[in-house]
């Protein structure tokens, strides 16, 4: 009698909090696809034509997982796991926020008019298995890039590039570019799949260039990331750490030393800046477009050398090498100088063209006046908020005879980095760093940053 007083007490109390449970659960699920949901809103106020009003039924009204066309959603978990736009005439910017959809698995954005830097954010989508991007673009300064699908002899992504043949500078970029990739072979270098040189149905000349795609995007996208963002407080924080711009740095170096020393013929790249250094998945930096490299006069062994004009721009304001403007011949101290100042901007966050460095005033000496005492507070204030991204994972570092804190660690690597910027960067060109000490120096940065090498004066032994 007790027990079954007791089971209609329990079955009660269940009565009264099970209405108090479905309000809970009601409420709940919303906010689970909520990240979701705003995500999708974002990339549809990108959208400037919408032909087919695929987008009508995405509103604030209509259940995102039931109603919304193009969407597939997982049944347990209710968040997105499919987009399927194909097709849909489409016309506008590929948001970044499209990163934010962490269950998506499938994209396919093919047959729309999306004009727009490859956004870094699709990198991010680590469950996605399925990507279509295929037959949209964005404009470059020498032509338009598209996105597509190659099928043989096995499926990729690729990145292809049609030049503006109505540019002055398209043909020689082109054949500059041939020249160079068709013979290099380094993994800090952009791989050159193949090249298309020939007539389009309308008769007119046409040129192409068939590249890897980089997921990632490319250096300065996620250096500024901050000033690309769509108003309001981002959902996905996108930013590099401190050593993962140390082995950033290492690799472009890596490709200028290959360049210069390492290959048959010394060969310039002359326009190196961040927006020309593409990331893989996995962070490794790519060196690309060599639309203005120079082989470098090589008697002993002859290659063809692509002539420029002698008024030409040898590269990209803030990054050419002063002795360039005077009329100095191109030469691989200019590329060196390129990547000290690449290599300050990745130091402060701080582009070498920000209006704060006028007259006089430069990124240079923006980083040398702050040497050694105030190099922190120049520098990217990212770089000293994610201190648990370089802890050490070397129990030799660990030891008790090794006294040695973390953030001192940190700072003194970054009055390193500094150091090395400035050192390449220096207005005469035959006292600037060379590029194999450099990758030397860096890794040596890396190795301490990890805490898999201890600098000497901080080992206090028993």
């Amino acid at each position: 009698m007790e027990s079954s007083c007791m089971d209609v007490r329990i079955w009660s109390v269940f009565m009264l909090l099970f209405p108090l449970m479905i309000i809970t659960l009601a409420s709940s699920y919303p906010r689970e696809n909520e990240v979701d949901r705003l995500s999708l809103l974002a990339f549809k106020s990108e959208i400037v034509s919408d032909a087919l009003g695929i987008l009508s039924s995405w509103n604030d009204t209509s259940n995102l997982c039931g109603e919304w066309q193009g969407i597939t959603c997982g049944r347990r978990h209710q968040r997105v796991t499919g987009l399927d736009l194909q097709s849909s005439q489409l016309n506008g910017t590929l948001s970044s926020r499209i990163g934010n959809l962490s269950f998506l698995r499938t994209l396919n954005l093919r047959n729309n008019s999306f004009a727009a830097t490859i956004p870094q954010a699709i990198g991010r989508l680590s469950r996605l298995q399925r990507l279509d991007i295929g037959d949209n673009s964005f404009q470059g300064i020498s032509g338009s890039v598209y996105w597509g699908v190659l099928d043989q002899p096995e499926e990729r992504i690729v990145a292809v590039k049609v030049l503006n043949l109505q540019s002055s500078r398209a043909s020689r970029s082109f054949i500059s570019e041939c020249e160079v990739l068709k013979n290099i072979r380094h993994r800090n270098l952009v791989r050159l799949l193949t090249a298309c040189s020939s007539i389009d149905f309308q008769g007119n000349e046409f040129k192409a260039l068939v590249f890897e795609f980089m997921l990632d995007g490319n250096l300065d996208e996620w250096l500024h990331y901050s000033s690309q963002r769509v108003v309001g407080p981002p959902i996905v924080e996108l930013h590099l750490n401190l050593l993962q711009r140390v082995n950033i740095a290492i690799d472009i170096a890596s490709a200028l030393d290959y360049l210069h020393n390492h290959f048959h013929v010394p060969i310039v790249h002359c326009d190196l800046k961040p927006s020309n250094v593409l990331l893989e998945k996995d962070m490794t930096a790519r060196v690309c477009d060599f639309g203005l490299a120079t082989f470098l006069p090589d008697t002993s062994c002859p290659v063809p050398s692509v002539q420029y004009p002698s008024n030409s721009m040898r590269g990209t304001v803030g990054y050419i090498a002063p002795e360039y403007g005077m009329g100095s011949a191109v030469s691989t101290h200019g590329d060196v100088y390129s990547y000290g100042i690449l290599l300050l901007e990745m130091l402060t966050g701080t582009r070498p063209t920000d209006d704060m460095f006028r007259d006089d005033k430069n990124l240079h000496n923006f980083v040398l006046m702050a040497l050694p005492e105030r190099v922190k507070e120049i520098c990217d204030p990212v770089l000293l908020q994610e201190k648990e991204n370089c802890t050490s994972t070397n129990p030799a570092s660990n030891r008790n005879d090794v006294q040695y804190d973390e953030t001192q660690r940190i700072e003194e690597c970054l009055v390193s980095i500094a150091r090395i910027g400035v050192a390449c960067s220096v207005h005469m060109p035959k006292a600037r760093m060379e590029i194999g000490k450099v990758v030397a120096e860096l890794r040596v940065i890396r190795d301490v940053l990890t805490g898999t090498r201890i600098p000497k004066e901080h080992m206090i032994t028993a």
